[in-house]
């Protein structure tokens, strides 16, 4: 059976070798997103959304999320009517080149093991069904973003440390200690050599043999090509010199590691301030924009990778998929980092529209919703917000400023899920508050599959669950919150493109009139909502506290309702407004007239 799986993967192949970037291309490229600040984001993984076609199931392991589940391209195209029911707007998708397809027991199913950019991946499908998948969204209304990894490729080459020509991970000594010697004097020092994943050297891997240092070492590319670890492309990635080759980073407080070290786990850093390499990764991905008329790009690891490819990428990128007629091309990119300095300086000038707001999900989704935080902590973060990031939009880019086009998040495949962390009774309550928050504030807003199903994965691979055991349940209370959000947030524009103010926070948690509450108001020209949220897990709260309510921006008089509950409030004379809301409970508050029942 072994050898089957193998022979059948090595024609998959060759098949793919005519399936991919060299096809005539014959889809038109446009564009189709008037303002990013509209959509609502749905983040999938390929192999765990749907499994809609059997014929490319190639090793499969169900017993293990580690390995591919199944899912793939047609999945994706089977289940549009979930996504639209759900109110997704823009589908985020897994890369979709071809991988090395299995290291040290553990797939490539999410994607980012690159060994070659000019092909798909077969497990998901082949090129015409890709094109199909997005050529259908587009019809529904629905955006397809591409993951895109620029910082590494996966393990195609080890370190022939030793010159053996053959890779190594061994012990050599047995750690002998003179009798009466220390520990520091032993007769036979014990030494690993691991030519896969070597420790950093800021001089670049070295190679040493019986009798002593022998220089940097050579680099060999593999060639297994039953599970796809061959000499990658294009070309250029079989040069040396295309690497950065100083070993696997152990310190990533050290500037030079964080940006020139391989990724633990054997994937090869790209020396990305070789020009070559910058022309070569964006040509490949204009490429892929031009072949098959995605939307935009969600690019990996860049926290990785020098400020001086981003200033030559993001603008090239902007510049020739535009020639080919597609505007509002959006970048945002995942620095996996709770420095709110550090994410938001991808966003100055010359660099990316936007970013995966990490600090965010680490200040607001968990410190408060998930473990009842103050909200005040939700100014001070918008505080930063004002000096960490971008104010205007990108030349050539999606015509608003990175500081107002972020990308929100609570859950997504790196970080273990919401419900893994609030496994109380009154967790899908918190997860419900968390996502008002998430669907109404200003920003763009991104659910991770499985959040709707109310999964509860922990870390990698465990928040990586395949989708098809919930049933694609719809009725769920989760599910249908979602989806009565993104039907509000469509219908008011406030909701989606209005400033956004901060009218109540507190640094109170226990059982004052105002613990938990946050408030904020969003206006854009004649548009206006106000946002009341309760965070706190045991009793009412109110924007209110020692008698003073919360002040707002809209005239004495006014009336409001509620478009969750269809309560009514009036602001006061004096211009304020006291909302009491529940555990967790959530209000959007419009003005009467424009209220409409959800």
């Amino acid at each position: 059976m072994r050898e089957f799986t193998y022979l059948l993967l090595a024609l998959t192949l060759g098949a793919c070798a005519h399936d991919g970037l060299g096809d005539i291309r014959d889809v038109e490229v446009t564009t189709h997103v008037e303002d990013w600040r509209d959509q609502v984001v749905y983040q999938l993984v390929v192999d765990r959304f749907a499994n809609g076609d059997a014929r490319n199931d190639h090793r499969v392991d169900p017993t293990s999320l580690a390995r591919y589940q199944g899912g793939d391209w047609q999945g994706v195209i089977d289940r549009m009517d979930y996504l639209q029911e759900l109110g997704v707007t823009a589908l985020w998708i897994s890369p979709v080149v071809l991988n090395v397809d299995t290291d040290a027991g553990i797939d490539g199913y999410h994607g980012y093991w690159a060994v070659d950019f000019t092909r798909v991946n077969p497990h998901f499908g082949d090129l015409a069904t890709l094109r199909r998948m997005i050529a259908e969204a587009h019809d529904r209304g629905i955006l397809v973003i591409l993951d895109i990894v620029t910082n590494h490729l996966g393990q195609v080459f080890y370190y022939d440390v030793n010159h053996n020509g053959q890779p190594d991970d061994s012990i050599q000594g047995s750690g002998t200690v003179a009798p009466g010697g220390s520990p520091s004097q032993m007769t036979s020092p014990l030494a690993r050599i691991n030519e896969f994943d070597p420790d950093f050297d800021s001089r670049g891997v070295q190679s040493f043999t019986s009798l002593g240092a022998a220089g940097p070492a050579p680099i060999r590319f593999f060639d297994i090509p039953e599970i796809f670890r061959i000499p990658p492309q294009p070309p250029l990635f079989q040069d040396p010199s295309a690497y950065s080759r100083r070993g696997r980073t152990l310190n990533f407080d050290d500037p030079e590691q964080l940006l020139w070290g391989d990724f633990p786990g054997g994937l090869k850093d790209v020396n990305t301030a070789d020009e070559r390499v910058r022309e070569t990764m964006t040509q490949v991905y204009v490429d892929w924009v031009l072949t098959a008329d995605f939307d935009g790009f969600r690019i990996d690891t860049i926290k990785h990778v020098d400020n001086g490819f981003w200033e030559y990428f993001a603008p090239e990128v902007r510049r020739r998929v535009a020639d080919a007629g597609k505007t509002n091309f959006f970048m945002f990119g995942e620095a996996f980092d709770g420095r709110d300095d550090l994410i938001g300086s991808f966003t100055m000038p010359g660099r990316l529209d936007s970013v995966f707001y990490f600090s965010q999900k680490f200040r607001v989704f968990d410190d408060v919703f998930a473990n009842g935080g103050a909200t005040s902590g939700i100014q001070r973060l918008l505080d930063e917000r004002a000096v960490n990031y971008g104010h205007e939009p990108q030349p050539g880019g999606i015509g608003v400023a990175p500081d107002a086009a972020l990308v929100n998040f609570i859950d997504n495949h790196d970080v273990s899920r919401f419900l893994f962390n609030r496994g109380d009774e009154q967790g899908t309550a918190a997860l419900r508050a968390a996502l008002t928050y998430l669907m109404a504030e200003d920003g763009i807003p991104c659910i991770y599959y499985g959040t709707e199903q109310e999964y509860r994965g922990g870390n990698d691979p465990t928040n990586r669950e395949v989708l098809w055991t919930s049933g694609y349940d719809t009725t769920n209370a989760t599910f249908q919150h979602i989806a009565r959000l993104a039907r509000v947030r469509a219908h008011y524009r406030a909701l989606r493109r209005g400033n956004f103010t901060l009218t109540w926070t507190t640094d109170r948690t226990a059982d004052e009139e105002d613990a938990g509450i946050v408030a904020f108001e969003r206006r854009d020209g004649d548009a206006y909502a106000l946002v009341v949220i309760n965070s706190n897990r045991s009793h009412s709260s109110a924007t209110a506290f020692e008698g003073n309510a919360m002040t707002v921006a809209v005239a004495p008089g006014t009336a409001l309702r509620d478009v969750l509950s269809g309560d009514s409030f009036t602001v006061a004379g004096d211009g304020t407004i006291r909302v009491e809301a529940g555990p967790y409970v959530g209000r959007i508050l419009v003005p009467a007239g424009d209220y409409q029942d959800f």
